[in-house]
């Protein structure tokens, strides 16, 4: 009996933490990370102290609710490198970051400000532009990414992409593409 109830415990601290990560997302994906613990653990329909004892910290909860968005940059910029044309591997990183930033206003924040100090999000963004620095300088060498290019420009356009307004999602997305494309063109050696 005892080990059925520890099992079924278990299952409910499980569910928990998943609801937890789930609503934290969510709400940082809409809301950016000025949302608080309180809001996520209501949106969780958890009580602070269960939330508190998956999360001692918002940094930590940051973590694991961006954990996927982490693995998935990487594998927009590996994806990026492996492209045999450097320019257009470049500008599928740049449409696809402001893609996914268009989905989630939160990382974007972890990613360039709020935590930057956290060890997993600062090992995640030191990956990351070492990647795009690798591919910067490919794209210099085929004379189509400006000479002047650095990468304070990407930190730039992310910042500024930060802004893009949308009542919706949609909204948000059709305005992250054209960010995107004239982003690109003002990379461009040819503009």
């Amino acid at each position: 009996m005892s080990v059925e109830l520890s099992r079924s415990l278990r299952a409910d601290a499980a569910d928990n933490r998943e609801r937890i990560v789930a609503a934290a997302y969510e709400l940082f994906a809409t809301e950016g990370l000025t949302v608080t613990m309180r809001e996520i653990a209501r949106h969780a329909g958890v009580g602070p102290a269960t939330l508190y004892r998956h999360f001692p910290t918002k940094q930590d909860l940051a973590v694991e609710a961006f954990a996927e968005q982490v693995r998935s940059c990487h594998t927009i910029v590996d994806d990026g490198l492996a492209e045999p044309d450097p320019w257009t591997g470049f500008r599928r990183v740049i449409e696809r970051i402001c893609e996914a930033n268009a989905r989630s206003r939160g990382f974007t924040e972890a990613f360039l400000a709020t935590y930057p100090d956290l060890a997993d999000l600062r090992t995640h963004r030191e990956y990351t532009l070492g990647v795009v620095a690798e591919l910067a300088q490919r794209a210099k060498k085929s004379g189509q990414l400006r000479a002047d290019f650095t990468l304070d420009d990407l930190t730039l356009m992310l910042s500024a992409h930060r802004g893009i307004p949308g009542r919706s999602p949609q909204a948000r997305r059709t305005a992250s593409r054209r960010f995107a494309a004239l982003t690109i063109e003002a990379f461009s050696a040819r503009s």
